[in-house]
């Protein structure tokens, strides 16, 4: 982004809309043009973190599930029981 635009955008920042002021606050100007680059024109949904990371932290909770730990790993990934009792379960059907 050249430097003209960035002083605009810098002077004039409450103009900026809604989430989009929020990401520059975030991550800055240069995150914003290079998502903006990667994804102009595009309609996107953004799940929450534990949608994205869904796989990573089941597979992370079979892989530290030890027989007893239902209620660490629960408290560890901020998860109910049930849903750990579960995971193990369904993931013990599969095998």
């Amino acid at each position: 982004m050249n430097t003209k635009i960035k002083e605009a955008v810098m002077l004039h920042k409450e103009l900026i809309l809604p989430p989009y002021d929020e990401i520059i606050d975030l991550n800055g100007l240069d995150a914003i043009a290079a998502f903006s680059r990667a994804f102009s024109g595009s309609s996107i949904y953004v799940p929450s973190l534990r949608t994205i990371f869904k796989d990573c932290i089941d597979t992370e909770i079979h892989n530290q599930y030890n027989g007893k730990n239902i209620r660490s790993l629960a408290k560890d990934f901020n998860l109910s029981e049930r849903y750990i009792r579960n995971l193990l379960k369904s993931q013990s059907l599969s095998a």
